[in-house]
């Protein structure tokens, strides 16, 4: 077994396990620690894939910017346990079999797949390369580029108003 492997290994079951946790812990600080947990070792993944811009990319947005987001909306919406809905042990449970059974699933597709290695053709520019990443962002892929802004912006306009909408109705 190569270290490659077993970095795998490990940084998967690592991923799979704080994901679980994510969902299933009681308290939002600990599933939004799990979460950061979750997303450094998609981080780990990236870089095991020699993929540092997305490793660092990954980092940036989704620890650095998003998941501050989260926990401030977790500190000013100020969750107590007397607020909190209980949550019966039958749909725990469930989701407990539902987890285990996608693992299974997920493993028996790992196990079962055959990949594909040196059958593309490969035309020598390095996609790492942030020049080269820049060249085809903006030159072949510009179309859309500018659709995903545009959704993220119309998406950024409908959140602001429907949070004025509802401080209105209040």
């Amino acid at each position: 077994m190569s270290i490659t492997l077993l970095l795998f290994c490990i940084l998967s079951v690592m991923t799979i396990g704080t994901a679980f946790m994510t969902i299933y812990s009681r308290k939002p600080m600990h599933s939004a620690i799990y979460m950061v947990i979750s997303f450094s070792t998609i981080s780990g993944h990236y870089l095991l894939l020699n993929s540092q811009f997305l490793a660092l990319v990954n980092l940036i947005v989704y620890i650095g910017a998003i998941m501050i987001l989260i926990v401030f909306t977790i500190m000013l919406m100020n969750l107590n346990k007397e607020n909190e809905v209980y949550k019966p042990r039958f749909t725990r449970l469930g989701a407990i079999v539902i987890f285990a059974m996608m693992c299974l699933i997920l493993i028996a597709i790992l196990i079962n797949s055959k990949p594909i290695v040196g059958e593309y053709v490969t035309t020598g520019e390095d996609y790492q390369s942030i020049k080269v990443l820049g060249k085809v962002l903006l030159n072949e892929y510009m179309v859309p580029f500018e659709f995903a802004s545009i959704l993220l912006l119309v998406a950024m306009i409908g959140a602001v108003l429907l949070s004025k909408k509802e401080k209105l109705e209040k």
